[in-house]
């Protein structure tokens, strides 16, 4: 490594620190959240603590690895000095595509359907070839995070059409 200043290889950095001010935003709203008196438990803010303390853990994760293996840092080709960077558009329209999807259905088709769509678009945005797969796949774990929401905590998530709406 050169002399380069404390910096030189730590640019991400920016991530743990984006993820911390999030948890934080998360906390802050955790806190001032209105909680009826007599809630039992879980209640409200037991899944979101849950969140914060993981998003700090991997925020404190991330800061630990940043620093003690900072990254080597793209020079360029030599041709030029022309930076390489590589913007995958497929995947990010995959996943921008599949996430419009499931927001402008998540009514009519319901969490489970929404969901397993949202779930198979980004899958096969970051690269899946086993499209048959990735439906099952997606349509049990839409169905166990519904189960576990709708069942388990009482929140009510859109059931669509295959609660007959």
């Amino acid at each position: 490594m050169t002399d380069a200043g404390f910096w030189h290889g730590r640019s991400g950095l920016v991530v743990p620190a984006l993820l911390a001010a999030f948890t934080t935003y998360l906390l802050v709203g955790v806190q001032t959240m209105d909680v009826p008196e007599g809630t039992d438990f879980p209640g409200p803010r037991f899944f979101p603590l849950i969140l914060i303390v993981l998003g700090y853990l991997l925020s404190a994760l991330l800061v630990l690895h940043y620093l003690r293996h900072p990254e080597p840092v793209d020079t360029g080709d030599q041709d030029g000095g022309q930076w390489r960077t590589f913007s995958d558009w497929r995947a990010v329209a995959w996943c921008v595509g599949g996430f419009l999807v499931f927001a402008l259905t998540i009514e009519l088709l319901g969490w489970i359907l929404a969901a397993a769509v949202l779930f198979w678009c980004v899958a096969r945005g970051i690269g899946s070839t086993r499209p048959l797969f990735d439906a099952s796949l997606a349509l049990f774990v839409a169905s166990v995070v519904y189960l576990a929401f709708a069942q388990g905590l009482g929140l009510n998530l859109p059931a669509g059409i295959l609660g007959g709406f």
